[in-house]
């Protein structure tokens, strides 16, 4: 009877034996669910400290401690840039091996946009997106080479930097192939070497069985879709400051792509291709 008295409550029933392991158990858990690690004693940045005689928490670098990339700040082959200003030059020869490593480069990360000839007419862009640079406008081919290098690794207009991509040797290849296709579109008898010759675009596509319009402007087609609710442009168009221009926004005017009218008779540039 005793026994039973204490196995109830004040309302008279019975409670469980399992409910005293119960309560024990959740204590211990409970227990168990402590934050040392989060208020544990730690400094916090930029703040004083009485732990050390300066009384900052924040140590003193290690001498002759750089951030990264700060050593080439200066480096032409690293930014590009000669006392402030874009250079126009390359850092190191172009040789064949470079042309055929910036081909194989552009040809991986520039085509979705760029084509295949440079000619801002890529895939993504036939689709709707941004349109991208034409590298035989005249601006562009004024461009120094410094200023595509630039482009590159920090990103321009709706563009997104490749630093991370391509490392900056990659780039100065993917440069002067850039060049490259600059000259294929715009040569002139004094740019080839000797017995080398300038054909016209037009010649080619004929001789090699492409259609008459394969060498005029490039356009894109009735199909393409711009993605946006009004079907124009989403992009803010800038100008050569990477400057937003008046007017700009949805609906801004793309320049069309420029004519191709020559290219010259090199194994190193497929001038040809569409795509």
């Amino acid at each position: 009877m005793v026994q039973r008295q204490r196995q109830t409550g004040e309302a008279g029933v019975a409670r469980p034996r399992w409910t005293a392991a119960v309560a024990m158990g959740a204590t211990l858990l409970a227990a168990g669910c402590r934050q040392d690690m989060h208020n544990q004693p730690k400094f916090y940045p930029q703040r004083g400290s009485d732990l050390y005689a300066d009384g900052r928490s924040v140590r003193p670098q290690v001498e002759n401690t750089v951030a990264r990339n700060q050593m080439h700040e200066n480096a032409y082959l690293y930014t590009g840039f000669v006392n402030g200003k874009e250079g126009d030059g390359m850092p190191f020869p172009v040789t064949i091996p470079v042309m055929q490593r910036g081909q194989e480069r552009y040809n991986v990360y520039c085509t979705p946009c760029h084509s295949r000839v440079g000619n801002g007419a890529g895939m993504i862009v036939q689709r709707g997106y941004a349109a991208a640079g034409n590298f035989h406008t005249d601006r562009l081919r004024e461009a120094p080479l410094g200023h595509f290098f630039n482009v590159i690794s920090n990103g321009y207009g709706s563009m997104p930097d490749y630093a991370a991509q391509l490392a900056p040797q990659d780039r100065w290849a993917v440069v002067a192939y850039v060049r490259a296709l600059q000259l294929s579109q715009k040569a002139v008898p004094a740019d080839v070497g000797s017995g080398g010759r300038v054909e016209p675009l037009s010649e080619i596509a004929e001789r090699n069985g492409f259609p008459a319009g394969f060498a005029q402007d490039w356009a894109l087609p009735p199909t393409a879709v711009k993605g946006t609710p009004d079907g124009k442009d989403y992009n803010i168009s800038v100008d050569v400051n990477n400057t937003p221009t008046s007017g700009a926004g949805t609906g801004a005017k793309q320049a069309s792509p420029a004519r191709q009218p020559a290219v010259p008779n090199s194994g190193l540039v497929n001038a040809t291709s569409k795509q």
